[in-house]
C-alpha cells in the first residue's frame, strides 16, 4: 500500500541551510520539501536572542501553513537560540542542526575526547555545541571562522586564498599538532562546501582528523524520524522562499543545492 509523500519544511536565515536540503534529497528522496530563506533579516549571528525566536517562530508557522509535516532549522544560530523554547509548544516536530552534529562526533571520537566545533561567531558565543557535547560526553575547543562565509558565498571554496585563511584558523585552533582533536565538527551550514579543504589541511597540521558535517548528521536524524514514510517513487517536489531578493537567492543555490532551482516565490513573514 502506497502512503503519501511527507511534505518536509527547511528553513534557514539564507542560502546555508541549502546544504542540509542537499543532505535530506539524498536520505529522504520519497519526500517533498519546502524551502525558506530568511533573506531579509540575515544574518541572525548578529541579532538578540528574542529576534532570532521571533523570526524562527514565524517561519515554522508559516512552513506549517504551506503543508510542512516536520521542520528542519537548518541554521545554527537559530537551532541554538529559538529551538529550546519554541520546540515544546511548535505545531509540527522540529529538528535542528545542533544535536545531530554532537551525536555524529560522539559516534566517531572517544568519551572524554576533544571536539574541535569550527563555527560562526554567533553559534561561538552561544556555547550550544559545546553543551551538547558535553552531554555526549567530548571536550570542546569552538573556533570561530568569520571570513569562511562571505568565501562560499562568492564560490571560492578551493583556491589559495581560502587555503591561507583555513590553514591559519586551524593552526590557532590546533596549536599542539602533537595533541589534536580527535574530530573536527562543521558548525555551520557554508561550511559543508569546505569539507575537502578543511580535511586536507587539519591533516597537513596535525595527521588525519575525521571531519564531522552536521548537514549530513542532520539529513540522517530527519530520515530516522521518516524511516518508511512512503514507497511512492518519483522525483521530489521542491518549492522555493525567500523573504527579500528572491533573484539573488536564485543565483546563489545551486552553489549549495548542488543543482539549478526553478521559481523563488517571496514569502511575508510579517502578517
Amino acid at each position: 500500500m502506497t502512503t503519501k509523500r511527507p511534505t518536509v519544511g527547511v528553513f534557514d536565515s539564507g542560502f546555508g541551510g541549502l546544504t542540509v536540503l542537499r543532505a535530506l534529497l539524498q536520505q529522504l528522496p520519497n519526500a517533498d520539501f519546502i524551502y525558506l530563506g530568511d533573506t531579509a533579516h540575515l544574518p541572525y549571528g548578529s541579532k538578540s536572542q528574542a529576534m532570532v525566536t521571533r523570526y524562527t517562530d514565524a517561519a515554522i508557522r508559516f512552513l506549517v501553513e504551506q503543508g510542512a509535516e516536520l521542520v528542519v532549522i537548518a541554521c545554527n544560530t537559530a537551532s541554538a537560540l529559538a529551538l529550546p523554547s519554541l520546540k515544546t509548544n511548535a505545531p509540527v516536530p522540529l529538528v535542528g542542526v545542533i544535536g545531530p552534529g554532537a551525536e555524529a562526533a560522539a559516534a566517531i571520537a572517544p568519551a572524554g575526547s576533544t571536539a574541535l566545533v569550527l563555527a560562526t561567531e554567533g553559534t561561538v558565543a552561544s556555547h550550544a555545541y559545546a553543551q551538547a557535547c558535553t552531554e555526549k560526553g567530548l571536550k570542546t575547543v569552538e573556533k570561530a571562522c568569520p571570513l569562511f562565509v562571505p568565501l562560499v558565498e562568492e564560490g571560492w571554496t578551493d583556491n589559495s586564498i581560502t587555503a591561507q585563511i583555513a590553514e591559519v584558523y586551524l593552526r590557532e585552533a590546533i596549536p599542539d599538532a602533537a595533541n589534536p582533536p580527535e574530530v573536527i565538527v562543521l558548525g555551520c551550514t557554508h561550511y559543508p562546501l569546505l569539507h575537502a579543504l578543511i580535511e586536507r589541511i587539519a591533516s597537513d597540521i596535525a595527521g588525519p582528523i575525521p571531519v564531522v558535517d552536521s548537514a549530513a548528521a542532520t539529513a540522517r536524524h530527519t530520515a530516522e524520524l521518516l524511516p518508511s514514510a512512503t514507497t511512492d517513487a518519483g522525483e521530489p517536489h521542491l518549492r522555493f522562499f525567500a523573504t527579500d531578493a528572491a533573484s539573488k537567492f536564485q543565483r546563489f543555490a545551486p552553489r549549495f543545492l548542488g543543482r539549478e532551482i526553478g521559481h523563488v516565490e517571496l514569502a511575508d513573514l510579517e502578517s
